[in-house]
């Protein structure tokens, strides 16, 4: 995960993510480079908007939440139903 907030903390300053900048913040913070983790890294987001990422994310666990609260609303419904008929 280290490596991942390094890249957002470089998105969210506006810098580059890239091999060289995501090694500097690793560094920053006394972790020890993975040259190939950080490389994979790079090239899984390539082209990726890590802004617009993360509020896709975010806006698909709302409407997750959503859904879920709507369930249990139901089932809520159908057991109080159920109770009043096993109650006649």
């Amino acid at each position: 995960m280290i490596y991942i907030y390094a890249a957002m903390l470089l998105s969210k300053a506006g810098q580059k993510v890239d091999e060289a900048s995501v090694k500097k913040v690793l560094e920053a913070a006394s972790v020890k480079a993975d040259e190939a983790r950080v490389k994979a890294l790079v090239a899984a987001l390539d082209g990726v908007n890590i802004d617009e990422a993360i509020e896709k994310a975010q806006e698909l666990k709302a409407e997750k939440q959503r859904k879920q609260k709507t369930q249990r609303k139901r089932q809520q419904k159908r057991r109080k139903a159920k109770s009043r008929q096993l109650q006649d």
